[in-house]
């Protein structure tokens, strides 16, 4: 399998149709991130609606996630009956970091916000990715800089998976429509000015004209605005 085969499988299908494409044509492991976001949601309702048992949905726990986070959390699984799993910080490594940087280390500086997004979400994604064929993300070329330039399928080298992003060339619009459409669950927060959520204490609602990635890590001025998830 290579980035070809799966782009020509996929090439000019619904959303519906490429995911289902992708679940039934793939022998390995096929796993779907997700983060309760509204293009996640919308990803979710797909895997769900369609029964693909083959596709493993798991999310981040950082400990620090928006009570409304783990609202939708609860509510999209009662909603389909399906099974989330959880991934956490590796215990020991956090006590260390926390005990020798502080609780709220990340607003010292960028070096120290990386180590504490390494230990609470890029650690623990990369044990979700081990021995996967396929990881299914929402990323859209449209929320930053960084997105705009990605492929619909691509091969990630550090995590050593091929990477399918179903909705990359979606717009914000097309996603509030389908979530509407479908009656989804969804994060409150996008209503309060929240377009892209992460954990409580690094994320902000943006203001009109910002960009879209404005409202995370917003103490920063000279940073990505990744985290280190998505390479």
């Amino acid at each position: 399998m290579n980035t070809q085969n799966l782009e020509q499988l996929t090439n000019g299908k619904s959303l519906e149709e490429s995911i289902v494409i992708l679940a039934q044509h793939t022998e390995g492991k096929i796993v779907f991130s997700t983060s309760f976001g509204v293009e996640d949601q919308v990803i979710t309702h797909v895997i769900a609606t369609q029964q693909l048992k083959n596709i493993e949905i798991f999310t981040l726990d950082t400990g620090r996630l928006f009570n409304e986070t783990y609202s939708v959390w609860s509510r999209t699984k009662e909603n389909y009956g399906i099974k989330i799993k959880p991934y956490y910080p590796e215990n020991q490594t956090l006590e260390n970091f926390i005990g020798e940087n502080g609780i709220n280390a990340f607003y010292r500086s960028v070096e120290l916000r990386k180590q504490c997004c390494f230990i609470r979400k890029v650690e623990p994604l990369q044990r979700a990715l081990a021995g996967a064929t396929i990881w299914i993300t929402g990323l859209r070329a449209e929320q930053s800089a960084n997105r705009s330039n990605l492929a619909l399928v691509e091969w990630d080298e550090g995590y050593q998976v091929f990477k399918f992003n179903p909705l990359l060339h979606w717009t914000a619009e097309e996603v509030k429509n389908y979530v509407k459409k479908h009656n989804i669950p969804y994060n409150i927060l996008h209503e309060k000015g929240f377009v892209s959520i992460g954990c409580q204490p690094c994320t902000r609602a943006i203001q009109e004209g910002e960009d879209f990635r404005a409202g995370r890590w917003w103490w920063e001025d000279n940073s990505k605005k990744e985290c280190g998830l998505h390479r």
